[in-house]
């Protein structure tokens, strides 16, 4: 089991930046693959980033390459998303999620724990 706890989201302007974080608790941290998911009103939630076990894959939607970068820190339990040069577009609720099995996956049912989700808005 692993609560996911996500920070960071708020107000910003349109090409300016934001770092999502996302805390995890529990000891096995650092096996869980991490994705980080977005909704916006009336649509679907999808993946936008997400990182294996160790760090060594990334995967970004088409949307956002370029443009954000997800890491993680195993000795801290936290992943992260760096975004910059935000579109409107980009506003939505972001979660974090956890993959027990350590892939590197956009499935959103091969994801076993969500966080609670962070509000991002980009204003023009």
């Amino acid at each position: 089991q692993v609560q996911l706890v996500e920070s960071g989201g708020g107000l910003v302007q349109a090409g300016g930046s934001l770092r999502l974080s996302c805390a995890a608790s529990g000891r096995t941290f650092s096996s869980y693959g991490m994705g980080w998911f977005r909704q916006a009103p009336g649509k679907e939630r999808d993946c936008v980033a997400a990182i294996n076990w160790s760090g060594a894959s990334t995967y970004y939607a088409n949307s956002v390459k370029g443009r954000f970068t997800i890491s993680r820190d195993n000795a801290k339990n936290t992943v992260y998303l760096q975004m910059n040069s935000l579109k409107l577009e980009d506003t939505a609720v972001y979660y974090c999620a956890a993959d027990d099995a350590g892939r590197l996956t956009s499935r959103i049912y091969e994801y076993d724990y969500w966080g609670q989700g962070t509000q991002v808005t980009v204003s023009s």
